[in-house]
């Protein structure tokens, strides 16, 4: 069988292209622009191309047809309209990834599952997916297209330490300001439940989709099954790195007042997804696909995301703005303290 994955070396992707390396059935052909592709496993096929350049990529595909076309990189519906016209009839199975941050927050249930509404009011991320899968969904309705809708969450891997509140640049300054003994904010008050998943256990419940004829016309979330508090999350980064967790919690709707100015979008990242508890019921996938399951516990996998970053410094960037941010606002939350203790 034939596949073609556009993007491949995300966090996401490259669990799957892993997976489908060691699988002498599939033939695996990447299209991207090249970044990173030396991390790609030797037999697959890569195709050098910018998406966006549809004439471009339509002459470089002349020709091929696919048993699955996975999208990973579409972002807004033009995108998924040109994906259209590019694989309408040369694709048995077209999967789009979107975002189980696209269901309404708060939802009417704690328990999510493929049927929660989808609506994000706050963050046009998810709701320009949301109208991606309406695209998709309205093709396959009139013209038969082939979809597969996919909504992961919170999915990370060795080289990724999912956080909740961080800078533009990533997670590693707030990995150093716990190794420096100071202070990191969490968003809340740490008790809501999160789920977090291992890019190499996603690639198990994907993988299963893939050619499998029930999955058209469907909406799968895949997420591992192990469900933690924002707190025991934190924790656990902590007692990996062999030091004290010292956690400040300040609500997300503070956080996104003041990170605002900044440019810190936690309106979208925290109301819109990580402030809200959410549990995700995978029944639907596992009748398709019993097979999955968390293999790698949150646990296990932060130490191998830590054990990565550590010995490779080089590839992460320092965010002396966030770290400065972040003491003005414990500096705030402090002196709040002391002056309600005054009354």
């Amino acid at each position: 069988m034939k596949a073609l994955f556009i993007g491949g070396t995300g966090t996401i992707s490259m669990g799957i292209v892993k997976k489908l390396a060691a699988d002498p059935l599939w033939e695996v052909w990447l299209l991207n622009r090249g970044h990173r592709n030396d991390e790609v496993p030797a037999r697959i096929h890569l195709i050098n191309a910018d998406i966006y350049n549809e004439e471009d990529v339509a002459n470089k595909l002349q020709g091929m047809e696919f048993d699955v076309v996975s999208e990973f990189i579409a972002f807004d519906v033009k995108a998924v309209e040109r994906d259209y016209r590019l694989f309408k009839g040369k694709t048995k199975q077209y999967i789009f990834i979107s975002s189980a941050s696209a269901y309404n927050k708060p939802a009417a249930h704690y328990v999510i599952t493929e049927g929660t509404t989808l609506a994000n009011p706050y963050w046009e991320y998810s709701r320009n997916k949301i109208a991606c899968e309406e695209f998709l969904m309205k093709m396959y309705r009139e013209e038969g297209f082939p979809v597969t809708i996919v909504r992961p969450s919170h999915t990370y891997d060795e080289r990724n330490v999912p956080l909740g509140v961080h800078g533009n640049k990533g997670f590693y300054q707030v990995i150093k300001r716990m190794q420096q003994g100071k202070p990191v904010i969490i968003q809340g008050d740490g008790s809501s439940l999160w789920a977090l998943t291992f890019n190499s256990d996603f690639a198990i419940g994907f993988v299963g989709l893939m050619a499998n004829r029930h999955a058209i016309g469907e909406a799968f979330q895949i997420t591992g099954d192990e469900i933690l508090t924002w707190d025991q999350i934190y924790s656990t980064i902590a007692e990996a790195l062999g030091v004290k967790l010292k956690a400040v919690h300040v609500s997300s709707e503070f956080l996104s007042e003041v990170g605002a100015p900044r440019g810190y979008d936690f309106r979208g990242s925290l109301l819109g997804d990580k402030a809200v508890s959410v549990v995700f019921d995978n029944s639907k996938l596992k009748r398709l696909v019993p097979q999955m399951t968390t293999n790698i516990s949150f646990q296990r996998g932060v130490r191998m995301a830590l054990d990565y970053v550590l010995k490779h410094p080089e590839k992460y960037e320092e965010d002396p703005e966030f770290d400065a941010f972040c003491d003005k606002v414990i500096e705030a939350m402090e002196h709040a303290k002391a002056e309600c203790l005054k009354l």
